[in-house]
């Protein structure tokens, strides 16, 4: 089912990209190091702590080497002992988080601190790596100092290996993600999913697991004999070697059938490129159709179950994520003025400190405090009611944007105008950018499965006599399921639009005056309208 479902994703997603030119463009982190550092890890095998020495690179994939041979893995280029992928962990640093978490694996076995022996730390400063399927990973360190700068390192490797897929494949990624949100629909999952995360043959993974690890666990829990501590271990590394074989199962599948689309990328750009206008026409008429149906039913909904809600969510977004982009603010401006000091007193090379302000948001320890202002963001009585899970993907995905501002920021400026004020300033405009958009992300998130599980009954049963509108050889490319949400997207965004533009200048006001006083107060003058040499930023559908 998966596999039929992407294959006309990928010819639906083609066409999208031929027809209506999506682009968008990322700038990724190249050939840098994140972090590096030692620690002490427990081995599985024998239950010791060994000493480790663990490096971040730019792809955010954990390498550790055993601390005594790390000069020579780098001497001699070695690979490193192991490597560790965070996708879909959880940090924790106390027994007590990770003894709720385990409780509630297996139903009716109970955990208290102080009773599992297998879990004796040297000192009193853990950090676990939790996983719902995979292997745990215990770490631990001697001070609380230490435990909190590999709490942050740890939590960005997290963030970073959850942050979706690469925008760079404009047809494969979105095709993919359709298939698995399609999907999930018909099994009647249309809100957010933590375990989106990682690369296509985890998220596939997870998909499975999802599904099987409940009938997984009815069948093997009262067989799991032994002490409490030994159930739980033992039930973990059954549910780590079930992952391990299906993402082996998943990978040579994906593969599979990313080559046959890939191999009928020519048949279909041929077909595009004669039939385009038919295409495009046959579209048009069915989506008009389709609107007839729809727009009715939805535009009630909206009015009923949809505008009274949305400055209540959209105030629960704002204010921890203008919080957070605030601290950036402060910690960008900080740096800004240390880089000022250097230049003057030790005539050292701007360039030099500008490339340690545009890798400032990269820097996991200096960027935790504003992290933390987005973690205190709380959907409370509106998750149940819209079915959001969690307000953590709404939480990783305003952290991610958090850390890309200030890394755009100085590069984006020429030499010739890299000072701190028109630094500032072009960081206010592009954190206003962001953030209005990430406002616009989350609410169409949080309503548009919303509005498609309470829609899909009435109208699912109508959407097959509209394939019949469609000529088979443009099937491919032209899907009613994608209309029908294509609808149910535009009906939405008008509402969305209108509130959060209101809403949002209206808090902003005072914010906004702020940032003059700091620009009036620290950098003498007030600054001009016009901002010389800042490039022109397209504008956002919300403005």
């Amino acid at each position: 089912m998966v596999k039929q479902r992407w294959d006309k994703a990928y010819g639906f997603w083609f066409n999208a990209t031929e027809v209506e030119g999506l682009t968008n463009v990322q700038i990724p982190l190249e050939n840098k190091s994140i972090f590096s550092g030692s620690l002490f890890q427990c081995l599985e095998e024998n239950k010791k702590w060994r000493s480790r020495f663990l490096f971040v690179p730019d792809t955010y994939n954990i390498n550790y080497y055993d601390n005594k041979s790390v000069r020579d893995a780098y001497d001699k280029h070695l690979p490193p002992k192991g490597t560790i992928n965070c996708a879909g962990y959880k940090v924790l640093t106390s027994m007590e988080q990770y003894l709720d978490l385990i409780s509630s694996s297996l139903p009716g076995v109970k955990a208290k601190v102080g009773s599992a022996p297998y879990l004796k730390f040297p000192f009193q400063f853990p950090l676990i790596l939790w996983h719902p399927y995979a292997r745990h990973l215990y770490f631990c360190v001697e001070t609380e100092k230490e435990q909190q700068k590999w709490l942050a390192v740890l939590q960005d490797c997290v963030r970073h290996t959850n942050d979706g897929l690469s925008e760079e494949h404009k047809v494969q990624t979105p095709a993919f993600t359709d298939t698995v949100r399609l999907y999930r629909q018909a099994q009647g999952h249309f809100g957010t999913w933590e375990m989106m995360c990682g690369v296509p043959s985890q998220i596939l993974s997870n998909l499975v697991m999802d599904s099987l690890l409940p009938e997984l666990r009815e069948l093997i829990s009262p067989r799991l004999k032994g002490k409490l501590y030994e159930r739980q271990r033992n039930w973990m590394l059954i549910s780590d070697a079930v992952y391990s074989l299906v993402q082996n199962q998943c990978q040579t599948q994906y593969e599979a059938v990313v080559q046959k689309c890939e191999a009928s990328r020519s048949s279909l750009e041929a077909s595009i490129r004669t039939d385009m206008d038919q295409i495009i026409t046959s579209k048009e008429h069915v989506t008009n159709k389709v609107k007839a149906v729809v727009l009715p039913k939805a535009e009630k909904l909206l009015k009923v179950s949809i505008e009274p809600y949305i400055s209540s969510i959209l105030d629960a977004l704002m204010e921890p994520t203008s919080r957070g982009f605030f601290e950036v603010r402060d910690v960008f401006f900080r740096e800004l003025v240390d880089m000022s000091k250097n230049t003057l007193n030790n005539g050292t090379k701007e360039m030099i400190h500008m490339e340690k302000i545009s890798m400032l948001a990269f820097h996991p320890v200096k960027m935790q405090s504003c992290y933390e202002k987005v973690e205190q963001l709380s959907l409370e009585g509106l998750q149940q009611r819209f079915d959001v899970s969690s307000p953590s993907v709404f939480v990783q995905r305003a952290q991610i944007l958090m850390r890309k501002v200030p890394s755009d920021s100085p590069d984006s400026l020429p030499p010739s105008v890299q000072i701190g004020k028109l630094q500032l300033r072009k960081f206010d405009y592009d954190s206003s950018t962001v953030r209005k958009r990430f406002f616009r992300e989350a609410l169409l998130q949080i309503f548009i499965p919303y509005m498609l599980k309470q829609l899909s009954p009435s109208c699912s049963s109508e959407l097959p006599r509209f394939r019949e509108l469609i000529f088979e050889d443009f099937s491919r490319f032209i899907l009613v399921e994608n209309i029908f949400e294509e609808v149910v997207l535009h009906s939405v965004m008008k509402d969305i639009m209108m509130g959060q533009c209101f809403s949002y200048s209206y808090n902003l006001k005072w914010r906004e005056l702020v940032i003059l006083i700091i620009l009036k107060v620290f950098l003498g003058g007030w600054p001009s309208i016009k901002c010389l040499g800042t490039p022109t930023i397209p504008k956002l559908m919300i403005m």
